[in-house]
């Protein structure tokens, strides 16, 4: 369902943010006018996932507030990206972003409280991903594992780790992959300007990199969030399918509430609600209908036959994300190391 933002939203927006909330698909679901409203920010491939949620949760918040409804506005776009957004204007009552370090931008602008990893579980992690390959049906390249991206020939599709939170997911699967291989960083690096010289396309976000891919028919794999991969295959059965390496990384989108937001919006109470009850067993089997991996380790369980087993790395093997983003992603990081930045 398309909506409008309210006045009091409006009002609170750059004009610049605005533009970009719509440009990037804004949407809404619930009772405009008859309660809060709720915006939530988020990144590229959880369009389907949050419509989902929002009607569970509106339902559900419904139940025990009687006529106080509540609509929830979603815009998307790379994590990044949307981070900047929100720190230029863009008037979030929730963030449910890719990187940990894109909410900790908001929080050393004093958008966020500094402790909001610890609010909820599992580091405020509802949800968790891997990294794995799309190819075209029949596979014809052959792709198997991260050493086939780089070969001759292979045409590679992969967002921008400069914009995108899950290309940098990408980026982090892909070194954990190498330093598995090979004996030296040197031979590390090797690799990687291989495979992003293969790169035929940086898009600014992973949706638009599955756009590219699938629509436009560019490359041979596509790099992508698990999620995403299942939602290609699922809606072209027909032309693509899945390739799940044997090691990968664990990525962990995490949320949160906008503090500073919530609190002049008087909306502090729904918008933690709105976020708690990612973790109810309801909204955990949504998660992997929707190819996210539930925290709920009993209703991950009831996915089993969705997802496979495969070797994760996780950000601490990369000192963790501070670290991980001096070394790699920021300015003359070994990201422009290797793409000659």
């Amino acid at each position: 369902m398309t909506g409008s933002v309210s006045r009091r939203a409006f009002l609170g927006l750059a004009a610049g943010a605005f533009a970009t909330l719509a440009a990037g698909g804004l949407s809404a679901c619930g009772a405009a006018g008859s309660g809060s409203t709720l915006i939530n920010v988020s990144y590229d491939p959880t369009r389907e996932f949050y419509e989902a949620y929002n009607r569970l949760f509106t339902a559900w918040w419904g139940q025990g507030h009687g006529q106080q409804g509540v609509e929830v506005i979603q815009s998307h776009g790379g994590s990044g990206k949307q981070a900047l957004e929100v720190a230029n204007g863009l008037n979030a009552d929730v963030v449910t972003l890719a990187l940990a370090p894109d909410i900790d931008s908001l929080a050393n602008e004093g958008l966020i409280a500094s402790d909001w990893q610890s609010r909820l579980p599992n580091e405020s992690s509802p949800y968790t991903s891997t990294i794995v390959f799309v190819v075209r049906r029949g596979n014809p390249l052959g792709i198997r594992d991260w050493a086939d991206l780089a070969a001759d020939g292979v045409g590679v599709i992969a967002p921008n780790p400069k914009t995108s939170g899950g290309a940098r997911w990408n980026y982090l699967a892909a070194w954990a992959w190498a330093e598995r291989q090979f004996p030296n960083e040197g031979q590390v690096k090797d690799y990687m300007r291989k495979l992003y010289g293969n790169v035929l396309v940086l898009d600014s976000g992973a949706r638009a990199s599955t756009t590219t891919f699938v629509e436009n028919g560019q490359g041979d794999v596509l790099v992508s969030w698990e999620n995403e991969a299942y939602l290609s295959v699922r809606d072209n059965p027909d032309g693509f399918e899945i390739v799940t390496p044997p090691v990968s990384i664990l990525a962990q989108p995490p949320v949160s509430v906008v503090d500073e937001s919530v609190d002049a919006h008087g909306t502090r109470e729904v918008a933690t609600a709105y976020l708690e009850h990612l973790y109810s067993t309801e909204a955990q089997r949504l998660c992997g209908e929707n190819f996210y991996r539930p925290v709920d380790e009993d209703v991950l369980a009831e996915f089993s036959g969705t997802f496979p087993s495969l070797e994760l790395a996780t950000i601490d093997d990369f000192g963790g994300w501070a670290q991980a983003k001096r070394d790699h992603f920021d300015e003359g990081g070994t990201f422009d190391e290797i793409n000659g930045g």
